[in-house]
């Protein structure tokens, strides 16, 4: 089903019931689309899944929302503002709810004007609504429209016969039909089911027609509705119609009408038939309709539309107000099909197409075949129907593809007029559409840049802040409102010695990538520990754990990570010896992006100071830490050694430790080398 469908489901239990609702409906129905596209196609078994959702968390939408007081009823507890009627909420109840909430929408979209136009009266637009979705293919040419007709017509309703190839939406039917008569005719309807039944395609229905079987499924759903409604008034018309005094004329010969109509054919109650127009003759190659008189009409045509129905008599008495299309089989393709369907066409009268059931018009284009449309009409004096119509040409070259010529096509319609208007017409359209097709693929080519260009950005924003920071950055909150304060971190800082000033361009050159590689190992491990780097200055690494996101291992996660950096070090390959020297202290900061310009997650604080002066007093090779960070140490996985009092500048004397790994014990060894 195209997107539409479910866009006016999402719309209205969004308005009606709140956008939570609709996050829960579309949770426990496991649909993966939270929005959908209006020209998209989707499943077929969504809207069921939808609405067995709907009525597991909503109310019921029989009553008004407003009528519902806090929402709290229904199946699943009522969420939203739906009504709260005696019975639970069903999956039923919410198909039609979606049916009523499908026409609502597209009645704001403006596409409640064909339907006006359709005819006075509620029976007039049933007996269109096949015409409509003929016309709505254009815009939608993968829609698998439902077939209906009334069966019966009284001045209290009439019977309504539905076909469709999709289960299940008996009650989403009943619910646009219910809107319709009350939203554009002002007319209160009762519908009650009569009949419905699945109908499996037979297997010599299958072996005529196996792509359509794959294409519209095995199955086809008919229901029979009872609609009660105040039908007076289209009665009182239609009598007065059967009862206006018209000229009496003599008769006149069939062939008079046959002229008129050169592609129409004559057809009796046996769908056989009785005689065709002379244009008709000469695409089947014959000279005369004896040739073709008493052949089975589905010896000669495919019927296109209306889909999915048998090609018998009773039909035909019922759809004489639908549009039909016939694709004409030309000589040795009639005959082969002839041949090939044998008994089963004289068993079944039923015209199924061999090609896919989304044909459109483009179906013929570029091929022999014609495709006649025009209108069924029965002719009560001589008992037969007549197929008024004309063949389906929109240019000078479909014309030439199916060997006509403007000669065969009718004067009194405008079937002329097209064909030159779209020959006329056709070299400009083509430019327009491939200047279309041209913006539409640059669009794509700039859409496609523009989520590179923006990944790209957020790759080199979060590689510069905090993810959380530079989330509220792009949320427009101002750089002031990233500060905050935090109790407890462990600030690092780490220098890298050994790197002497040089003088020539080569030297520089190989201190650059010793510290490039140095730094870049030093930042694939950050994340490991759970720590952010903050800054590098010069030959110092700094980095925080405990900011921006809190973590109460913060002092254990510097730790392990100037472990692992004194480790790497040890193991690191190049041309220069260095050594590094690391302090770490524990203690408040006030953390947040400062200025507008080159945007930088700074620290503030007096923990920042001593944990520099930590570092710079510290020895190569070792990890220098205050008694701070050695309070929130676990005693059992360091082995910590004090180093006494240590003059430090600023602070004066303070009680400081080195930090390294605690040796592993015989067993644990012994386990590591088995």
């Amino acid at each position: 089903m195209y997107g539409m469908l479910l866009e006016s489901v999402q719309y209205f239990i969004q308005l009606e019931y709140g956008e939570e609702a609709w996050r829960e409906v579309v949770r426990l129905a496991r649909c993966k689309w939270y929005v959908f596209n209006t020209h998209h196609i989707y499943p077929d078994g969504l809207m069921p899944e939808l609405a067995a959702a709907a009525a597991e968390l909503l109310a019921d939408p029989v009553d008004p929302p407003e009528d519902s007081g806090d929402g709290a009823c229904g199946k699943g507890g009522g969420i939203g503002g739906g009504g709260c009627g005696s019975d639970p909420p069903t999956a039923d109840s919410f198909m039609r709810y979606f049916g009523k909430c499908f026409v609502r929408f597209f009645s704001n979209l403006g596409y409640d004007a064909p339907i006006r136009a359709t005819g006075r009266y509620f029976c007039e637009f049933l007996k269109n609504v096949d015409n409509l979705h003929l016309q709505m293919r254009f815009a939608y040419p993968k829609m698998k429209s439902p077939s209906m007709y009334m069966s019966h017509v009284d001045r209290n309703g009439c019977v309504l016969v539905y076909r469709s190839t999709r289960r299940g939406f008996t009650q989403y039917f009943m619910g646009q039909l219910d809107q319709i008569a009350n939203e554009v005719y002002a007319t209160k309807l009762k519908i009650r089911v009569l009949q419905e039944e699945l109908n499996t395609t037979t297997v010599s229905a299958q072996l005529m027609a196996s792509a359509v079987a794959k294409a519209a499924g095995p199955q086809n759903v008919l229901v029979k509705y009872r609609l009660d409604f105040d039908n007076s008034a289209f009665m009182d018309q239609y009598a007065a119609v059967q009862t206006f005094d018209r000229l009496q004329l003599p008769s006149i010969p069939v062939g008079v009408l046959l002229r008129l109509f050169p592609f129409g054919v004559i057809i009796d109650r046996g769908i056989r038939i009785m005689d065709a127009g002379e244009k008709l003759l000469s695409v089947w190659g014959v000279s005369t309709a004896d040739e073709v008189r008493g052949h089975g009409v589905i010896e000669h045509f495919v019927l296109r539309r209306p889909r999915d129905i048998p090609f018998t008599w009773t039909n035909l008495m019922y759809l004489t107000s639908v549009t039909f299309e016939l694709e004409v089989l030309r000589g040795t393709h009639a005959i082969s099909t002839t041949e090939k369907n044998g008994s089963s066409t004289k068993g079944e009268k039923k015209s199924v197409s061999p090609l896919p059931a989304t044909l459109d018009r483009r179906g013929s284009y570029g091929s022999r075949s014609i495709l006649l449309k025009g209108q069924m009409r029965h002719i009560k004096e001589i008992d037969v129907v007549v197929f008024l119509c004309s063949p389906v040409v929109n240019n000078l070259d479909e014309l030439q593809a199916m060997s006509l010529y403007m000669n065969d096509l009718n004067l009194h319609g405008l079937s002329r007029e097209l064909v030159l208007a779209g020959w006329q017409h056709c070299s400009r359209l083509e430019m327009m559409f491939e200047r279309a097709e041209q913006w539409s693929q640059d669009l794509e080519d700039n859409y496609e840049q523009l989520d590179k260009w923006k990944r790209k950005g957020d790759y080199l924003l979060y590689s510069m802040l905090p993810k959380s920071v530079a989330d509220q950055l792009q949320n427009g909150q101002a750089t002031m409102n990233t500060c905050k304060a935090f109790n407890l971190v462990s600030v690092m800082f780490c220098e890298v010695q050994g790197l002497r000033q040089q003088v020539t361009i080569q030297g520089v050159m190989n201190v650059v990538k010793c510290m490039n590689t140095v730094f870049s190992c030093f930042d694939s491990l950050t994340d490991r520990f759970h720590v952010y780097k903050v800054e590098t200055v010069n030959q110092v690494y700094m980095a925080v754990s405990g900011a921006p996101e809190y973590t109460r291992e913060h002092a254990r996660n510097v730790t392990n990570l100037s472990l692992e950096f004194a480790e790497n070090i040890r193991n690191l390959q190049s041309d220069i010896q260095i050594q590094i020297k690391i302090g770490i202290h524990s203690g408040p900061v006030v953390a947040g992006v400062v200025g507008m310009k080159v945007p930088r997650y700074c620290l503030f604080g007096d923990t920042v100071n001593t944990a520099s002066r930590m570092q710079t007093t510290s020895q190569p090779g070792k990890i220098h830490i205050s008694v701070t960070t050695k309070r929130l140490l676990p005693q059992n996985m360091y082995t910590l050694t004090s180093r006494g009092p240590v003059t430090v500048k600023g602070k004066g004397k303070m009680e400081t430790f080195w930090v390294d790994k605690k040796p592993k014990s015989p067993q644990t060894e012994k386990r590591h080398s088995v």
